[in-house]
């Protein structure tokens, strides 16, 4: 039967996963990660390591990554006015000074409100309440921003993760470039420099991209059928000599092999019918789920995902629902490590 869009509901992508398999920390060596390797045809499994990932990459292929970096954007302040402790998420940056928010305790926390931040270095103040509940908080600081936020603000871990993260660079990739994400590109963290050196020299093209990675990635589907859902929209870019490398490898019949879900959202949202790219930038709100036909990307690097999440329809669309929980259900057996810290899967 072909999978089309109207005949899924959101419990269809359900799987049964311990909690103890949700992974606390990152492990010590960013490429000694598992990896479970997915044929999309044949739904054929191995278990590898994700140095072996090379093994899966030939000469002429193009491997897409995204260069955004997660900010510290959690940020602890008091009110003004009762001294009372107020949580602040930065979700999305409209100008210099303003940004949308995620504000807690929400209910006090009213237009005109004035939030003061460690040593004065940085203070707020609400000037809108939006309609699901977000703030527009302007900022009010002198020099730059961002290194205002290095000294204040904490890396927004998933709620899934309980543990303090002790270096918070292990919750960045290490060709993290463009600031602006609020959480990260997670299968790019097993990668490290030695490895992306050796796919290099293998012949492997690597071409980078920027999604700003926003908080709607963690929000719960709560559609009964997901057709219905709403998905939110970041903000992407890819430039003229990022697209021809990938353009190149499609036109040469190579595999467009994309990192992370980010990466794939991004491609299949400016990739033409014949599979091929262009520059440019802007927002995206594509939604991937069973049905769907792929243009651009030919493999995907990703991580295991949360059950009846986005995303888990994203891959699902592209190695079939019955191959990935299977797939899942495999992983699950054999205890790989899931979510953001876990362990990697690629399908082929």
């Amino acid at each position: 039967m072909t999978e089309t869009k109207n005949d899924f509901k959101t419990s269809d992508f359900y799987y049964d996963l311990p909690e103890e398999l949700i992974a606390q920390t990152p492990i010590k060596e960013r490429d000694h990660s598992r990896l479970l390797v997915l044929d999309k045809k044949t739904g054929q499994v191995e278990h590898r390591h994700f140095y072996d990932i090379v093994d899966y990459l030939n000469p002429g292929d193009c491997l897409v990554i995204n260069d955004t970096k997660v900010l510290p954007a959690r940020l602890y302040g008091v009110r003004k006015d009762t001294g009372a402790v107020i949580e602040i998420l930065l979700l999305k940056r409209i100008d210099d000074k303003r940004w949308e928010t995620l504000v807690k305790p929400g209910k006090k926390a009213r237009e005109g409100a004035e939030i003061v931040f460690k040593e004065n270095l940085l203070t707020g103040t609400i000037v809108d309440v939006l309609e699901d509940g977000n703030r527009i908080i302007q900022f009010d600081y002198s020099g730059i921003f961002e290194e205002i936020l290095d000294q204040l603000g904490e890396m927004p871990l998933p709620p899934y993760i309980h543990e303090k993260l002790e270096d918070k660079d292990r919750y960045q990739t290490i060709y993290a470039k463009n600031p602006g994400s609020a959480a990260a590109p997670t299968a790019g963290l097993h990668f490290n420099n030695e490895l992306l050196k050796k796919i290099e020299d293998n012949g492997v093209k690597i071409a980078r991209l920027t999604l700003h990675v926003g908080l709607g990635t963690f929000r719960p589907v709560k559609a009964e059928y997901i057709s219905e859902h709403k998905m939110h929209s970041e903000y992407y870019e890819l430039t003229e000599e990022e697209a021809e490398k990938i353009n190149s490898a499609k036109l040469g019949g190579f595999k467009v092999v994309s990192v992370g879900t980010t990466s794939t959202r991004t491609l299949e949202t400016i990739g033409d019918d014949s599979g091929l790219v262009r520059a440019q930038k802007g927002w995206t709100d594509i939604f991937i789920f069973p049905g769907y036909r792929y243009r651009v990307i030919d493999s995907l690097i990703t991580n295991f995902h949360l059950p009846e999440s986005t995303l888990v329809m994203l891959v699902s669309a592209l190695a079939g629902k019955e191959n990935i929980m299977n797939a899942y259900n495999a992983a699950v057996k054999e205890k790989y490590r899931f979510f953001s810290f876990g362990d990697a899967m690629l399908i082929k």
